[in-house]
């Protein structure tokens, strides 16, 4: 078997022109050249294992003050540059995981460091207002120039909050409103209503709900954890509303070998938000709004058609239902698209878009018909941060000029290749590539082999992050070059072929 495994490689290989030398294939092999964000730095230099001492004995001291459990090891930001994140080590890694998605355009950025030392924006980083009731002269200027110029088509509002969280709370409540007035006839609120909701009853209190799928994740506060499905150790001991949770897709991959499989397994999931709808319906617990995310990104990197969200478009429209789409983690131009939900291709994609992460900051777009009508009712203290949407402005500068959104479009192709590569080198180990941009994933056999990989990758000098049961995601910056892809699948390869 040994034997036959290895004559399948070469053949590949060779059919590939790929390099191979035993025991094991350096099989792609590029040449690491600099960029501008990454000088000096010409790839991962290792000095301990991860974490190492110092990381350790911090590790140590905080675990006195706090949990620490899903803290990984400790950094220097100081030193940290481009793709690259330095630990307090001094191990120097390449980042494919940037903090969760959330570094745009690497560590330090030069531009960003220039917007930080202009003695015009001192005023804006010393004084956090209350964005709610006390904004500055040139917020409504800085929000047309940076949020605004990029909003998703048909939405011409927009409404900053500090998180991803947070944005997807308040979307909640946004939905909610709009639904309840659009059942009352926009008509004033009553008495009954008013003195009812201050007990947590009805009518004020409405019982009405918000659709989520099976692996979703949506936050970790209280509301959002009702929508979210992905962890157990997210939800456990808090209490949840009896929301409609549907199923999502399940793909079979490759692809193009279960087309049919898949528009059934498709098919049969869209019956069930339908039939879900309907049923709360009965019970007089309506559906005001149907959220999702493009791709299921903490529950597993879980992909759909394009078709399947124009159906599920359909039936939001159908059922009189808000469509929120959650773009908290695949907003900001990870898939080749500012935003994912463009792959769709429709005219009206949603009514709700929530974003953070890449975005610096918290909030979402709206339609003009979800704009609150009164006061406060969408309302705390920062409602995001100033100085967050003014190095956001300086992000989308870099993203144009640099053609960034062009560059992932290049630097996924490779890295997704790459990875449809390695699993045909070791199916025994991998499976399932899948990705749009450079915001991809791959599926070890099971759990325990995916915490191995990564761990291993870490001590390499790459930074991975698990997602599902046993996926690991990419989630580079956009500065993330197709010698870094290089870098990468080689440094996979080699852990590849050494794993047993």
């Amino acid at each position: 078997m040994a034997s036959t495994l290895l004559s399948r490689q070469l053949t590949y290989i060779l059919q590939h022109n790929l390099k191979f030398s035993l025991p094991r294939s350096r099989y792609v092999s590029q040449p690491a050249n600099k960029t501008d964000v990454d000088v000096g730095f010409e790839g991962p230099l290792m000095k301990t294992e991860v974490p190492g001492p110092k990381s350790r004995d911090l590790m140590k001291k905080l675990n006195e003050l706090q949990n620490i459990d899903a803290v990984s090891f400790f950094c220097d930001y100081e030193e940290s540059r481009g793709n690259y994140l330095v630990d307090v080590d001094g191990n120097r890694m390449l980042d494919l995981y940037t903090q969760i998605s959330s570094i745009p355009i690497g560590y330090n950025h030069p531009a960003l460091v220039k917007v930080l030392q202009n003695p015009q924006n001192v005023s804006t980083f010393i004084n956090r207002p209350a964005l709610g009731c006390l904004p500055p002269e040139n917020y409504v200027q800085k929000l047309s120039e940076t949020l605004l110029s990029i909003a998703p088509k048909g939405l011409k509002q927009v409404q900053t909050m500090s998180c991803g969280s947070c944005s997807n709370e308040n979307a909640f409540k946004a939905a909610c409103i709009w639904y309840r007035n659009k059942e009352r006839g926009h008509a004033i609120h009553t008495k009954e209503e008013l003195e009812s909701c201050m007990i947590n009853q009805a009518p004020g209190s409405p019982d009405i709900t918000i659709l989520s799928f099976m692996g979703a994740f949506h936050g970790r506060t209280f509301g959002c954890l009702t929508a979210t499905h992905s962890k157990a150790v997210h939800k456990l001991d808090i209490p949840a509303f009896d929301w409609p949770t549907a199923p999502f897709p399940t793909l079979k991959y490759p692809l193009e070998e279960f087309v049919r499989e898949n528009a059934q397994e498709e098919e049969r999931c869209l019956e069930e938000v339908e039939d879900l709808i309907v049923k709360f319906r009965k019970k007089g617990r309506n559906v005001a709004a149907i959220i999702i995310e493009p791709i299921q990104s903490e529950g597993g990197d879980n992909h759909a058609s394009d078709d399947f969200f124009k159906k599920l478009r359909n039936v939001a429209k159908k059922h009189g239902c808000a469509f929120l789409c959650d773009e908290v983690q695949t907003g900001g131009g990870s898939t080749g698209k500012f935003w994912a939900h463009e792959h769709w291709g429709l005219d009206d994609p949603a009514d709700i878009v929530t974003f953070s992460k890449k975005l610096l900051s918290g909030g979402y777009f709206y339609k003009d018909e979800l704009r609150p009508d009164m006061p406060y009712r969408i309302f705390n203290t920062w409602l995001g941060d100033p100085s967050k949407n003014l190095m956001f402005s300086e992000v989308l500068n870099v993203i144009n000029r640099e053609k960034l959104l062009d560059n992932v479009i290049e630097s996924g192709k490779v890295l997704l290749q790459g990875l449809k590569d390695l699993q045909v080198l070791y199916p025994h180990i991998l499976n399932k590539a899948r990705g749009k941009g450079t915001f991809c994933s791959i599926d070890a056999p099971n759990e325990a082999i995916r915490n191995q990989l990564v761990l291993k990758m870490r001590n390499k000098g790459i930074v991975l992050g698990g997602c599902g049961e046993k996926s690991i995601r990419f989630r580079p910056a956009l500065v993330f070059k197709p010698h870094h892809a290089h870098l990468f699948l080689n440094a996979f390869n080699d852990i590849l072929g050494a794993h047993k």
